[in-house]
């Protein structure tokens, strides 16, 4: 790669690099690639950051590694006359949108609803850098601008927003984002399988807006039309938009199937009335092989955002990760609150070592690494290279989770794979120490049915981790200490967050190491009752926790809490389940989890009390306890100062 000194002299670019090694975002840097046309536009909600954790520098390679001519218009000005939309004209294949990394409301606002002041997508966090349901936003502008230029729409909020879904922020049952976005097709998930096969057919001379049959993607089309044919694909109708608005139940009973069928080896297809059209999801593919994931991580990224952000600050979710390594994909646990199986899947595709030593070695060479990787990880720490034991038995199974309610006797939970590669990473020269910045599942670490070979690979693991990949504090997150709230939430008994903190401690005693445990909690999760959070509040005090990771509940589309929490129903069970809806309700909950401050100590004493709770009062305040006890009229004996007084207990 040659170097382009000038450039670097005046913009201060990594010296590595030269403009044209980032995907072009103007007419100018088009030009000086000596490009007459292009093939695919993308626009993304983020800012550009050619790094194989942003979605649309995965899309842009992957586009470019197959021969396509591609440009990025990162985070478009959708308020003015719309000159970022027109800039590079109309490409010869689609536009591609996605909202980026995050939900654009999730991004946008808090638990509470309230607007957010930052943006860890965009220079220096500034916020307002995208608009509201961003997707929709970009979709029905390309369409106004370009009718008769397709558009393919992609990324999490799309992905999670398919079917009919609770929208939090605006309180209502939205439809498919497709009759909203006006998109002529949807691509779900990790999208390079399905982008792989559209590009095939798109080059045969396939429009785009004819593709019908490529799995892991949705259209509309209208109501009375045969769906396309497909021999291999079972198919489920789901109950109408229409009937989803009218009645709840029908409503959670839908996301039985949709979350059934995003998780399945063989899956089927499903269809949903929305009006006079319908909206069809086409099953996903199987898990990316080894191979595939690892053409994914291995394209030509720079790992660096776009010089056009130089003097503009550093992107916070940019320094977060760059020194970090993705190892696999998908995660198995299923948490009833989580999206990450509904748009990664359950089953967990895997690097190989050879290409996560490789992308080590890349971050070794970035001038400003000082030895220290922040992560080895990926959406959960510890499930890489885990799979099912016969994989004929995974492709039959619905279990939303291979975790939950108990550990699958199919799952391979051997950590050694896991271990070699810490130690390996170790063992690099360049290396000072490698983090693990993921949360960890200690449930599997604790897997009764497991073989001895296994359970052994387990305490290595463990003492692997704790005693060589701890930044001081490890993050875990036990969510709850009430079992039947965990249960609700699809999480392991807090019993076992007991013992995993006794091993954590045996370890950093017998390493002469002073690390904490960072534990993670929600408050206002479905199931969850005040007296949850009371006695959530009292376990976490006997542990001598000061809480500061946590987290009030955020209903977001397509997880089993958010049906809970705006149908009232279960999607499974279809039984009623109490939850926190109103303001003051989740206020109430979220303040047990800050017991040790003083600003909230009378208000949970009030609460208490009306509970007729006096021993959870006495538990969490004992010393106010005291000091608020009833005079018995009896005279006190003088202080003397030269005897002890051996009878004064000690309330600490």
């Amino acid at each position: 790669m040659q170097n382009s000194p000038t450039f670097a002299k005046d913009m201060k670019l990594d010296t590595r690099y030269k403009m044209e090694d980032w995907l072009p975002t103007s007419a100018k840097e088009v030009e000086k690639r000596g490009w007459d046309s292009l093939d695919v536009i993308l626009f993304t909600g983020d800012a550009y950051v050619d790094h194989p954790a942003f979605g649309a520098a995965v899309v842009g390679r992957m586009l470019e590694a197959n021969g396509l001519r591609v440009a990025i218009i990162p985070q478009p000005n959708w308020r003015d006359d719309l000159r970022d939309f027109k800039k590079l004209g109309r490409p010869n294949y689609f536009f591609g949108v996605t909202a980026g990394a995050m939900d654009s409301m999730v991004n946008h606002y808090t638990a509470n609803r309230r607007l957010r002041s930052n943006d860890a997508y965009t220079p220096d966090g500034r916020s307002g850098q995208r608009p509201d349901y961003a997707s929709s936003v970009y979709c029905n502008i390309l369409k106004e601008l370009y009718p008769d230029v397709p558009v393919l729409l992609g990324g999490i909020e799309a992905s999670l927003r398919r079917v009919t879904h609770y929208d939090y922020w605006s309180d209502k049952l939205k439809p498919s984002i497709l009759a909203e976005s006006k998109a002529d097709l949807m691509v779900y998930g990790m999208g390079e399988q399905p982008l792989l096969e559209i590009i095939r057919l798109i080059e045969r001379g396939v429009p785009l807006e004819t593709l019908r049959t490529v799995a892991q993607t949705a259209f509309i089309q209208d109501k009375n039309d045969d769906l396309p044919k497909n021999k291999n694909w079972k198919d489920i109708e789901l109950a109408s938009h229409d009937e989803c608005l009218q009645d709840k139940l029908k409503y959670a009973r839908n996301f039985r199937y949709v979350e059934e069928e995003s998780n399945r080896w063989n899956a089927a297809r499903l269809s949903q009335d929305i009006g006079d059209k319908k909206v069809i999801i086409n099953p996903p593919y199987p898990p990316m092989t080894t191979g595939e994931l690892d053409a994914s991580f291995d394209l030509p990224y720079t790992r660096l955002p776009h010089p056009r952000y130089i003097a503009k600050g550093p992107i916070p979710a940019f320094e977060m990760i760059k020194f970090s390594v993705n190892m696999h994909r998908g995660c198995f646990g299923g948490c009833s609150f989580c999206t990450i199986s509904a748009h990664q899947g359950k089953f967990i595709a895997s690097r190989s070592k050879e290409s996560i030593l490789k992308e080590v070695d890349e971050i070794t060479q970035m001038p400003d690494f000082k030895g220290y990787l922040s992560d080895l990880g990926g959406p959960s720490a510890n499930m890489y290279k885990m799979e099912g034991k016969d994989l004929k038995i995974c492709q039959r199974c619905t279990r939303p989770s291979c975790i939950h309610p108990n550990i699958c006797t199919n799952l391979n939970t051997n950590h050694s794979a896991m271990t070699d590669i810490y130690k390996t990473v170790d063992g690099m020269k360049s290396i000072k120490k490698a983090f693990i910045g993921s949360g960890v599942r200690y449930d599997m670490l604790y897997n009764n049915m497991a073989s001895t070979e296994d359970k052994e690979s387990h305490k290595l693991y463990m003492e692997q981790l704790v005693g060589n990949h701890v930044s001081g504090r490890l993050k875990v997150a036990p969510e709850h200490t009430s079992d039947q709230v965990l249960s609700v939430m699809r999480k392991p008994s807090f019993k076992l967050f007991h013992k995993f903190k006794l091993d954590f401690d045996r370890i950093n005693k017998a390493k002469k190491l002073n690390q904490q445990i960072i534990p993670y909690f929600i408050s206002s999760h479905p199931g969850s009752e005040e007296l949850d959070m009371a006695n959530l509040a009292c376990e976490t005090h006997d542990m001598d926790f000061k809480l500061e990771q946590v987290q009030d509940f955020t209903p977001t589309p397509m997880t089993v809490a958010t049906v809970i929490y705006h149908s009232g129903y279960h999607p499974y069970t279809l039984e009623k389940m109490y939850t926190p809806v109103s303001k003051k309700e989740k206020l109430q909950q979220r303040m047990y989890l800050f017991w040790y401050k003083k600003e909230y100590r009378q208000q949970i004493e009030d609460r208490l009390k009306k509970l007729s709770r006096f021993d959870i009062i006495k538990k969490l305040f004992p010393i106010k306890e005291q000091e608020n006890m009833p005079k018995t009229g009896k005279k006190k004996k003088p202080h003397n100062k030269n005897k002890k007084n051996k009878s004064k207990k000690n309330y600490r």
